[in-house]
């Protein structure tokens, strides 16, 4: 009998985690191990729910005080793996499970190990005075896939070879595949570029990419601001490392966007935080 484990981690977002906890208790199939790893954050804690029990980890924060996103993964992947996982999910901590979102990831890796299987993800409007619904099943009606990346029709499968499509929102591997990509390189610390360099990593490495329509997850609302303007130092910092391992810089629409907005400027090749003019008054003794 294939071992399903599902791996979230989480900073803070207690309540988008437990929704999330509430749609994989409700699912078709259940995980066999659901597991948070909790990143700074000795408030998310051991949980249950209709008999669906949810494991913690925890992680301290990384270097420069950054959430140690990419090490976090690579912790809930190996300890569900070390407990048995035959296949792991990793499902970010504001996606709500589909219905068929673990039968379909345990199907298909069982069928077809050997490539990094995704699935379609909406984001959803702000929640309706009730909430979200915490049936899966009623989450089919809202359900219109973000357009960026590939969207199979439940029942259908996708492959590629395009690294840059990979999210890291949701996706699952077989143990054998998870050792040959290494997991996620943990250089990278804060926010972006970890999810991508890992599809570089996987392309590189010969494993292919893959999305499955039935496993489909839906993002809870909450306020964002674009571009990500609070996260400009991890982006520079993290694109750098980027450019270091691949010879390209990623999040370039982001950059760009700084750059209009006098943030960044290109320098030799690469994007650096621009520093701010003083004025007379602020240089005048």
């Amino acid at each position: 009998m294939t071992h399903v484990a599902v791996v979230t981690i989480a900073h803070g977002r207690h309540e988008h985690l437990a929704a999330q906890h509430r749609s994989l208790a409700r699912a078709t199939h259940r995980p066999d191990h659901y597991l948070a790893v909790a990143m700074d954050d000795p408030g998310i804690v051991v949980a249950d729910d209709d008999g669906l029990v949810r494991e913690v980890v925890g992680i301290g924060r990384g270097p420069g005080g950054r959430l140690p996103l990419a090490a976090a993964r690579n912790l809930g992947v190996r300890t569900a793996i070390d407990a048995g996982a035959d296949v792991v999910v990793l499902l970010d901590v504001d996606c709500l499970a589909g219905a068929g979102l673990v039968a379909s990831y345990a199907d298909v890796v069982t069928a077809r190990p050997g490539r990094i299987w995704s699935g379609p993800v909406t984001y959803l409007p702000p929640p309706p005075p009730g909430g979200y619904p915490d049936d899966p099943a009623d989450l089919a009606g809202w359900d219109d896939p973000h357009p960026a990346r590939p969207s199979p029709a439940p029942g259908e499968l996708l492959e590629s070879d395009d690294p840059d499509l990979f999210w890291s929102l949701s996706f699952a591997v077989d143990p054998a595949t998870w050792g040959r990509l290494g997991g996620f390189c943990e250089d990278y610390a804060g926010y972006g570029g970890e999810d991508t360099d890992l599809g570089r990593t996987a392309v590189a490495s010969g494993i292919g990419l893959g999305w499955v329509g039935g496993a489909r997850a839906y993002h809870q609302h909450h306020p964002v601001s674009s571009p990500p303007v609070e996260h400009l130092d991890d982006i520079l910092r993290n694109g750098r490392l980027f450019h270091e391992r691949w010879g390209a810089w990623p999040m370039t629409g982001w950059l760009e966007e700084f750059e209009r907005r006098g943030l960044v400027r290109r320098e030799g090749g690469h994007w650096i935080r621009e520093t701010p003019t003083r004025t007379t008054e602020e240089t005048t003794p």
